[in-house]
């Protein structure tokens, strides 16, 4: 795990959010996850490119923030063709909360990921989730046992990874759905060729995800060609038009 030295100031501002978050009042057990990896599939088999959408109402890396309702960024991007979404919860950098993904989850019919800074166990039991983000960066030697925690609740699990330490650290973890993060969150700066560093050691069973920095459809092509099953795309998309930005996607 990186030391708070090497990171970013906002990057630091952000875990020390996380760790003052509780959980829920309880555990929580989900009963109906939407398979991500079977949406990846179908969109797949109907000619699609799948994209999962993202729901971002700021971040420290935009400028500005939408006041527009989640519920109907979320319809708008399932309409243009997305395979699934990204909401954020994260409340004081992102703008995201607990209800606009319980309310998201409930108006669409496609896997909802909850995107969120996750550190402890019980964080986890905020809300019922299909899929749960987990970056391997900032959990270390704690990444196995949240895995499975997750998968104990039925939710789902996105591995963030960065490197091929942290993607090595993902595959002996169990890691099914991996997604590697074009953004160095050390210093908050984008670059392509990371994708394609780092998925050649992807194993082929896993569900593999291209994230941050796909924002023209040049670049969606980039990251499909080598080897991507699904882009997370956020600022592209929220920027403008919704549905017309995820159709534009998806028919990259």
């Amino acid at each position: 795990m990186d030391s708070r030295e090497e990171m970013a100031p906002a990057v630091r501002s952000i875990l020390d959010a996380a760790r003052e978050r509780s959980g829920g009042a309880s555990r929580v057990t989900v009963d109906d996850a939407r398979s991500l990896p079977a949406a990846v599939g179908a969109a797949e088999a109907d000619g699609r490119t799948p994209v999962v959408a993202e729901v971002k109402p700021t971040s420290p890396t935009t400028a500005g923030e939408t006041e527009r309702d989640p519920v109907e960024l979320a319809e708008e991007m399932v309409a243009g063709g997305a395979a699934a979404l990204s909401v954020l919860t994260e409340p004081e950098h992102f703008g995201g909360s607990i209800e606009n993904y319980r309310r998201v989850r409930e108006a669409v019919d496609v896997p909802v990921l909850r995107k969120d800074f996750l550190l402890e166990e019980a964080q986890l039991d905020a809300v019922a989730a299909d899929v749960v983000l987990l970056i391997a960066r900032f959990l270390g030697d704690d990444l196995a046992a949240m895995l499975e925690a997750a998968r104990d609740r039925g939710m789902q699990v996105l591995v963030e990874v960065h490197s091929a330490d942290e993607l090595e650290r993902a595959v002996d973890a169990g890691a099914e759905i991996i997604g590697v993060n074009n953004r160095d969150l050390t210093e908050l700066e984008v670059d392509l060729d990371t994708f394609e560093a780092v998925a050649p050691a992807v194993p082929d069973s896993a569900t593999l995800l291209a994230e941050s920095g796909i924002s023209t459809t040049a670049d969606a092509r980039r990251m499909r060609e080598a080897g991507a099953d699904g882009l997370l795309i956020g600022t592209a998309i929220m920027d403008g038009d919704p549905r017309e930005n995820t159709t534009q996607f998806v028919n990259a």
